[in-house]
């Protein structure tokens, strides 16, 4: 399968407003806090929440079982980007590039989260589009489900 055929995809319902849910999208230490799936470690060198504004984080791996899995050293990702998007309270649409010498991690990645109504809380969908081939798809996903769960938790305490 080649770069921009596969979609990877993941919600949650959160107990939240879909205001609190958003902030926790443009507030830089929400941000850090709740995105880095499990095992790792954010940490934001750029955050720019408007339009067209960039962003580059660092997810170190905590585990050094997870040595030679990262895209950009043994032991990190940094991804970079920019907000296409951002719909107050409804939608956040990210493009994402890895810091990689990998070919298979090459390419830009749309991230786009919808943040909806739901009976006494909030629906939280991502989608990923034009996913890079060297991201597996199982792992990839687990990744975006362990970040939402990351997301509900931060809204709801």
């Amino acid at each position: 399968m080649s770069h921009g055929q596969r979609i990877d995809k993941a919600s949650i319902r959160i107990s939240a407003t879909q205001r609190e849910v958003y902030e926790a999208f443009i507030n830089p230490e929400a941000y850090e806090s709740w995105l880095p799936p499990q095992d790792m470690t954010g940490q934001l060198l750029e955050f720019v929440p408007q339009p067209g504004g960039a962003f580059r984080m660092k997810l170190t791996y905590n585990d050094q079982g997870y040595a030679h899995a990262g895209k950009t050293t043994e032991e990190a990702d940094i991804a970079k980007g920019y907000f296409r998007v951002l719909t107050p309270y409804e939608l956040v649409v990210q493009a994402i590039t890895f810091e990689s010498d990998d070919q298979r991690f090459a390419g830009e990645m749309t991230m786009t989260w919808k943040i909806q109504p739901s009976d006494g809380g909030t629906i939280v969908s991502v989608e990923c589009s034009d996913v890079p081939e060297g991201i597996g798809q199982e792992d990839h996903e687990m990744g975006l489900n362990c970040s939402l769960r990351n997301l509900e938790l931060y809204c709801e305490t």
